[in-house]
């Protein structure tokens, strides 16, 4: 049988961070959608404890013989080095330098940052990203991006040899449906949310805009509402008390809850007034397309995959624009009857993205190289 490696290597990561999502969610659709002579494994580097990276449905994970950094270290420099199956889909840029003779890779970009917006990542970090999506785009047989603002973006700053294939994010099904009464009063009580709240979600880091909406929040023509901020602390040492006591916003409108369950963001997303998205920059925008489908107003910057992905269904506000942004989040309490009209507009649309919709989109991409491989070979 045919077998599909999915690399998983971030579920193990200090911080997953939307990726890690991504990469989960991925590998359980594709495993679930299969076609029946497929089998859907997953494969990560040498780690004391894999145990975080299985994923119910997917085989595995195969442990490789190296360490993360000496496995980063081999595939950079070429080192034939290939994880196994006929297929590999990286959800990440970490990937095989080139695919094994006669087997397929196909590598997904999330974004442009590191030569977007390169002050919002370490130098490092910037360096390293540049370097495997340019190496990806010449080597892999196919990129998947989630937006055309990013295929537009890597077109220009990575124009390799690869096909890119524009394929959205989806929805987790649970984080659509409303959690029971009980569940919502536990969860509720245990974070000590308020009543109404405006709420921020995502990876804590420097390109997710808090500083702006920190400062947005402390003006008087924003919401009379506490801000609720929801994500693991990533890189940038990021200190949002320190940063709304500059800025003026008092300790008690700010509520800090780091890294949450599903079930947890489930409760704390369907409870929020609006969801702030002023990101400097995103590939696709996940929780703002997550609050489209739990029906919840958004307000976003004018991040060009923002704007793709809402498709005018949210209120946009310029980026690095405070004053802008507290203008936006006033709007949605403004005008109720525009609001309503927004918020079933945005869960018309979200229903669009699906995992389902998504793995079977990667399947078409695999099937397709996999059927020209076997083409090739006779």
């Amino acid at each position: 049988m045919p077998e599909l490696v999915v690399l998983v290597e971030q579920l193990l990561a200090p911080v997953p961070g939307g990726t890690g999502r991504y990469t989960r969610e991925l590998a359980s659709a594709l495993a679930a959608s299969a076609p029946a002579e497929w089998v859907v494994s997953s494969a990560v580097a040498r780690h004391r404890d894999p145990s975080p990276a299985v994923i119910p449905g997917v085989d595995g994970p195969k442990v490789l013989p190296l360490s993360p950094r000496a496995l980063t270290y081999a595939w950079e420099r070429g080192w034939p080095l290939w994880p196994g199956g006929d297929a590999v889909h990286a959800p990440t840029p970490l990937a095989p330098a080139r695919a094994k003779r006669g087997r397929g890779l196909v590598v997904t970009v999330h974004d442009t940052v590191p030569w977007t917006h390169p002050e919002t990542l370490t130098r490092r970090g910037a360096h390293w990203h540049r370097k495997v999506i340019a190496r990806a785009t010449y080597q892999a047989d196919a990129i998947v991006v989630p937006t055309s603002a990013v295929a537009a973006e890597l077109t220009q700053h990575a124009p390799g040899t690869s096909r890119v294939h524009v394929i959205g994010n989806g929805v987790s099904t649970g984080l659509r449906e409303v959690p029971d009464m009980d569940a919502r009063f536990r969860i509720r009580s245990r974070l000590q949310l308020p009543e109404r709240y405006v709420l921020a979600l995502g990876t804590i880091e420097p390109r997710k805009g808090l500083d702006v909406l920190l400062d947005a929040m402390s003006r008087p023509t924003a919401p009379e509402l506490p801000l609720v901020i929801a994500g693991q602390p990533g890189w940038g040492g990021i200190d949002l008390p320190e940063m709304a006591r500059k800025r003026g916003l008092s300790p008690d409108r700010l509520r800090i809850l780091g890294r949450l369950s599903e079930t947890e963001v489930t409760v704390v997303l369907h409870g929020a007034a609006v969801l702030a998205v002023p990101s400097l920059a995103e590939g696709f925008g996940l929780p703002m397309v997550e609050a489209m489908a739990a029906g919840v107003p958004i307000v976003h910057s004018d991040a060009p995959a923002l704007v793709e992905v809402a498709g005018g269904t949210g209120v946009m506000a310029r980026r690095q624009d405070p004053v802008a942004l507290a203008h936006a989040l006033r709007s949605v309490f403004n005008d109720p009857a525009r609001t309503e009209a927004r918020v079933a507009a945005a869960k018309s649309r979200a229903a669009n993205y699906t995992w389902e919709r998504t793995a079977q989109l990667v399947w078409n991409v695999h099937l397709e190289l996999h059927q020209n491989r076997l083409i090739g070979l006779l």
